[in-house]
């Protein structure tokens, strides 16, 4: 009967965005909302990018509904539900609902990127409020449990990282969606091997609203204004739930979740391709004398089109190989000490960006 629950929050969510992505792209083309082409982008035609208002609230409408159809049953009532999962939950909808708006506003008329980081660590501060925090790194590097005056602030840290990661990623079409749908299987089937049904259903909501999102953004024609872009808006709702899953898998609390080893390298193995792709981005700009935050072309998926990679073969790869990374980490936790795992990440990483280097020149 769980699962029952899990796949009906995820046909919800695909039959409620199935239902408003299209209305969106008839309102964004005949008030001409578009993401115009420049120089820094991929596009050549102006699109629509505001498929990503379409998230938050399917997500929301799906969650919710099956999650009180559960209390109704009687499923979930219980003391670990009331005192730790519930504020949690909605402490994570406060935050969507702030950079939701905030995504709206950006990609209507432009947000400037200081403003968007202070909304950013506000929503991420509601976290530790609701008593979720990295409070253990399993012992990478020698490193086990944190206090509190030390994880706060890297958890913090790591939730608007994570949420800047999946914006800066989406760059070409169905790459954003792609990975953090890889993110969010994952996530769904080991909150489903815990047991915590709640988390599961919320991973699998926001599958559901990328299952069309990425037809109508990857297959659809611009030329009959069937294409459509997330935006902001989506890329910031994804990447605040990405990270809230992240940090719930990786907090040690035994009377929520059972212990896993090295739970936080499962967790990174989702996300290696865009936090990755963020710091070799940003330590290119600084060595060039640039700023952090001034954009570019020299993303990963910047380097593939660069090698002779059509759009869709770039997205298909990086997606294959975060598969490949998840999978692999998931693995060898099992058999190999979390630092040699993460060792093994970085220098396969830097491994493969050496040899696109040498393949792009």
């Amino acid at each position: 009967m769980h699962y029952l629950f899990v796949l009906t929050t995820f046909v919800v969510s695909v039959l409620i965005a199935s239902l408003i992505i299209p209305r969106i792209l008839v309102i964004a083309t005949r008030k001409k909302l578009y993401d115009v082409p420049d120089a820094r982008k991929v596009h050549t035609k102006a699109i629509p990018r505001l498929g990503g208002v379409s998230f938050f609230p399917t997500i929301l409408f799906s969650f919710c509904y099956v999650f009180t159809l559960r209390f109704l049953f009687g499923y979930d009532v219980n003391e670990v539900h009331i005192t730790c999962i519930i504020p949690e939950l909605l402490l994570l909808v406060c935050g969507m609902t702030l950079l939701y708006l905030t995504g709206i506003a950006d990609d209507l008329v432009g947000v400037r990127w200081r403003q968007k980081f202070v909304i950013q660590i506000i929503c991420a501060s509601f976290f530790p409020l609701s008593g979720l925090w990295l409070n253990n790194l399993y012992g990478i590097f020698g490193i086990y449990e944190i206090p509190f005056w030390l994880g706060i602030p890297f958890t913090i840290f790591t939730v608007v990282f994570i949420t800047n990661a999946i914006n800066l990623i989406d760059g070409i079409d169905g790459l954003a969606s792609g990975l953090s749908s890889v993110s969010l299987v994952v996530f769904g089937l080991l909150f489903l091997e815990k047991q915590l049904w709640a988390y599961a259903m919320l991973a699998f909501a926001t599958l559901g609203v990328l299952v069309p999102f990425f037809y109508y953004n990857v297959f659809g024609s611009a030329d009959k204004a069937r294409k459509i872009f997330m935006g902001d808006t989506g890329s910031l709702t994804l990447g605040f739930i990405i990270s809230f899953l992240a940090l719930k898998y990786s907090m040690v609390n035994e009377e929520v979740m059972t212990y896993t080893p090295g739970a936080i390298v499962i967790a990174a193995g989702t996300l290696i391709i865009p936090a990755f792709d963020v710091i070799r981005v940003v330590l290119v700009r600084l060595r060039s004398g640039k700023s952090a935050f001034e954009p570019d072309k020299n993303h990963i998926h910047h380097k593939f089109l660069a090698m002779g990679y059509n759009v869709r073969k770039a997205m298909v790869t990086l997606i294959c190989i975060a598969i490949a990374f998840s999978v692999a980490n998931i693995v060898l936790i099992r058999y190999i000490n979390g630092t040699w795992v993460v060792l093994m990440d970085i220098v396969v990483w830097c491994g493969l960006n050496l040899w696109w280097d040498r393949k792009k020149r």
